[in-house]
């Protein structure tokens, strides 16, 4: 088994809980929720598992103009919230691929329970070897994703042959910081085997390498901080709650939570929100596409 094929199968067991669905949905009912009618909105403990959640996927949609005859590719789907939000929000279809196969299942489950398997799909595959025809997208989605991908060049350049030209890729990034090496355990990663983290310049020297035109670019740091603060806050006054991440995460899942929000004040990682450009053409001087909006 070669190196990539064994960081894979690592990555792939540490998101791999026990029995995940049947805890989704006994906790959906002891929520008072009916599990075969099902919104977007009652799933949002869950589904968007990413720093700020729900927000976080609302402002990069906002970036988007996305409309019903666009298809989009959500990378690192996890189970289908923000491909769930963004059909539901605007019509769009969606397909998501997510290296764990249990994911998917699961992610296709809550999506029928939603009503919205018409327009979202879920397929097993590897970020790095997407399972999918070339220029077949409008947009590329990913949330906390290249973090647990190794090879970002091989990454950065499927995103690439899967964009339509003139498509865009919109990416919502943990990044190394300047403040030294993470705490572990975090949410993505128990031990330091299957974190991948890049520094903002290094991803921006692999984007614009791979052809892109960076059209956002906004550090959301601080605005993580904060979101992390708010919720450390709540959970003490109101307890952690009984429908939460800690479904998919386990007992393990209190101190990611604490690291990661020590990662964050320590300034031992980063956020990063973008929105990139595929170009429609590629002209001689496009080889250093530059920043046409930098926040």
């Amino acid at each position: 088994m070669s190196s990539a094929e064994t960081e894979s199968d690592n990555v792939n067991d540490h998101y791999t809980p026990h029995d995940l669905d049947t805890k989704i949905l006994r906790a959906l009912t002891a929520a008072g929720k009916d599990p075969d009618r099902l919104t977007i909105d009652d799933l949002v403990p869950i589904d968007e598992f990413h720093v700020r959640g729900r927000k976080a996927t609302v402002d990069l949609a906002r970036e988007l103009g996305l409309d019903k005859n666009m298809r989009v590719l959500d990378v690192g789907c996890g189970l289908g919230g923000a491909a769930r939000y963004l059909a539901h929000r605007f019509g769009c279809h969606v397909t998501g691929v997510d290296l764990n196969h249990d994911y998917c299942r699961v992610a296709a489950d809550l999506t029928r329970r939603s009503g919205l398997e018409s327009l979202v799909s879920f397929q097993q595959g590897n970020a790095a070897n997407l399972p999918l025809p070339d220029a077949s997208f409008d947009i590329v989605w990913t949330q906390h994703t290249a973090m647990n991908v190794p090879d970002k060049a091989l990454f950065y350049q499927e995103v690439w042959r899967v964009l339509k030209p003139g498509g865009r890729l919109a990416l919502y990034d943990v990044l190394a910081g300047a403040g030294g090496e993470i705490y572990f355990p975090v949410p993505w990663a128990r031990e330091p085997s299957i974190s991948f983290l890049q520094t903002a310049q290094q991803l921006l020297d692999r984007l614009t390498e791979t052809g892109f035109a960076i059209e956002v670019w906004r550090d959301v740091t601080e605005t993580g901080r904060s979101w992390f603060r708010h919720m450390r806050d709540k959970t003490r006054q109101e307890g952690p709650p009984p429908f939460g991440l800690q479904l998919l995460l386990g007992d393990d899942f209190r101190a990611m939570a604490h690291n990661q929000m020590l990662n964050l004040e320590e300034e031992r990682i980063a956020l990063i929100e973008a929105v990139i450009r595929r170009p429609a053409e590629i002209k001689e001087d496009d080889s250093n596409a530059g920043l046409s909006r930098f926040i």
